[in-house]
């Protein structure tokens, strides 16, 4: 089995992870600059997602608590539509991402990591982004 990739997708900063091969564990990868050009953004991930022998991407889904789309919705899409492009094989998954922050932030708390740490956050909300999807995936 090929591994899954979990993004959450932010404006300065963008964490990555991946599972294992059997799809059960997402596991924290890296952090990617989200400063960058959307066409470097989609290379930087590209190459992890090659890397990693990727199928499957899941990216964060920005809706707002009221389930509403916002700003960050547009540039998420924008995201995809490229990826998409690039890597026309890959199976792009839109996972909800309410509330994902906060408990990437409950979690660092609990593991008593400097909340200060930047990008430490971004890569655990990918991890729970992921693991959410690997958690519904398997039933």
């Amino acid at each position: 089995m090929v591994a899954v990739m979990g993004i959450d997708y932010g404006d300065s900063r963008i964490g990555i992870a991946v599972s294992d091969g059997l799809g059960i564990v997402a596991t924290p990868r890296c952090i990617v600059d989200g400063k960058k050009s959307l066409a470097e953004t989609v290379a930087a991930i590209g190459g992890i997602y090659e890397a990693e022998k990727c199928d499957t991407v899941v990216i964060g889904y920005p809706i707002n608590m009221d389930g509403s789309y916002g700003n960050r919705i547009h540039r998420t899409e924008k995201f995809i539509e490229k990826f998409s492009e690039s890597y026309p094989d890959a199976n792009i998954i839109r996972q909800d991402e309410r509330l994902t922050t906060k408990s990437a932030d409950r979690a660092m708390i609990d593991m008593g990591v400097s909340q200060r740490r930047k990008g430490i956050n971004d890569m655990i909300a990918a991890q729970i982004i992921l693991q959410s999807y690997l958690d519904k995936a398997r039933g």
